[in-house]
């Protein structure tokens, strides 16, 4: 747990959450909010539960669940702007932390990652 712990992804992930559960507690829309709040969650929990793993297969493949769930909370949060359920000047910092997140957690899947001459994924 420890090294999870010290990993910036996974705080930045848990921030993230913290901030999206603040931005979402006054939309009315139950549905929306919930949806949102779990597609932030998701960032960091995977990212934990990959850590948990004994191999890195298992390990890579909690992180794509992880990089997904930043794609679908962009996503969202771009749906809730445009549709009047948060305010523009609040989630846009979240969008591009959301964005900032994916490209850590695919820096962290080539690490564990390793190809061999054919492109085939090989893991270490």
């Amino acid at each position: 747990m420890e090294a999870l712990r010290n990993l910036e992804v996974w705080q930045r992930g848990c921030r993230l959450a913290v901030s999206t559960y603040h931005l979402s507690r006054d939309c009315r829309d139950f549905g929306f909010r919930d949806q949102l709040t779990r597609s932030a969650l998701s960032i960091p929990s995977n990212i934990a539960e990959g850590y948990e793993r004994e191999s890195n297969r298992e390990r890579v493949r909690f992180l794509r669940i992880s990089k997904g769930s930043c794609g679908e909370f962009w996503t969202q949060l771009l749906i809730g702007i445009e549709a009047g359920l948060i305010p523009k000047d609040q989630a846009q910092p979240l969008r591009t932390e959301s964005a900032e997140i994916a490209k850590m957690l695919s820096g962290l899947i080539k690490h564990f990652e390793v190809r061999d001459e054919d492109g085939i994924p090989r893991y270490s």
